[in-house]
């Protein structure tokens, strides 16, 4: 199943003219959400005022795989491939079980998986995309390289559309609307109501809808990486999830919080990271 959303949007046209005011910022947000949720992914903490940076913090499969799907969008060729190239050039970034027998074996067919993998990398495509319907249908197709499962496309859409919208310039109210009516998930609970009982949960359905949710009552971009962090869930895959819509909608990430991740990336991340953002941001036209 490659486009699970291929119906008229309720909430903006799926197909309308590119938007010319998108704001100017790329996939900061997601790669600081990884490494400060990084330290709580096996010791989950409940509390809003936990430290989002520490002696353990580092970026995980999550930016990898973030920084795999932004070199496709620059340059195309195979994603499998280039999946199995960054696993070859990081292999202890923490990848799950299945999709690493998957890059290690060279294997090119998908393994119908529902896990968030497919959201936590997503969110680049929010940035190379003019539509809301090209956001979708390129998010799919980045999902089911290995998450061809229903889920598994859904929710790797549900990110890249919010991005996309929060991008665009929508409120909370757009991106809310967006995800209830035309993902159809239940975000109705409150951060409040979810976390006494929310445990680690890496399937889509588990924990994009509280991702997004910990976007939607931030106050600002820190605030949704603490949100998300809080819930002592899959903490780097849903801070990763959380930071990349809160970028675009704060208008970018804060100045030490943006030095402190880019400072964790190698050279070879960085390198695309800064390519990325020339090619879809400071120059979108070329």
């Amino acid at each position: 199943m490659r486009v699970l959303i291929d119906r008229t949007s309720r909430i903006v046209g799926h197909d309308e003219a590119p938007f010319a005011g998108f704001r100017g910022h790329t996939m900061i947000g997601a790669i600081a959400g990884d490494i400060a949720g990084s330290v709580y992914e096996w010791n989950p903490t409940k509390r809003k005022d936990a430290a989002l940076w520490g002696p353990g913090s580092t970026f995980t499969d999550d930016t990898v795989l973030t920084v795999a799907v932004a070199e496709h969008l620059l340059h195309g060729g195979d994603l499998a491939e280039r999946f199995h190239a960054y696993v070859r050039d990081f292999p202890s970034a923490g990848y799950g079980g299945a999709f690493l027998r998957w890059a290690r074996e060279g294997r090119r067919e998908p393994y119908g998986s529902w896990g968030n993998g497919s959201a936590m990398r997503v969110s680049p495509v929010g940035y190379a995309t003019g539509t809301l319907a090209e956001a979708l249908r390129l998010a799919a197709d980045t999902a089911a390289v290995t998450h061809d499962h229903p889920e598994g496309v859904r929710g790797a859409q549900a990110v890249a559309g919010a991005v996309f919208l929060a991008r665009s310039g929508h409120d909370k109210v757009t991106i809310r609307a967006f995800v209830e009516h035309d993902v159809g998930y239940a975000i109705d609970r409150t951060l409040d109501e979810i976390r006494p009982d929310y445990a680690f949960d890496v399937s889509c359905q588990g924990s994009v809808p509280e991702a997004i949710v910990a976007f939607l009552e931030s106050t600002g971009f820190e605030d949704a990486l603490r949100n998300a962090i809080s819930l002592g869930g899959d903490a780097d895959t849903m801070a990763c999830i959380a930071g990349a819509i809160a970028e675009p909608y704060y208008g970018g990430v804060p100045h030490d919080i943006r030095a402190r991740a880019l400072g964790h990336l190698p050279p070879r991340l960085r390198d695309v990271v800064e390519a990325f953002h020339e090619r879809f941001v400071a120059s979108p036209s070329g």
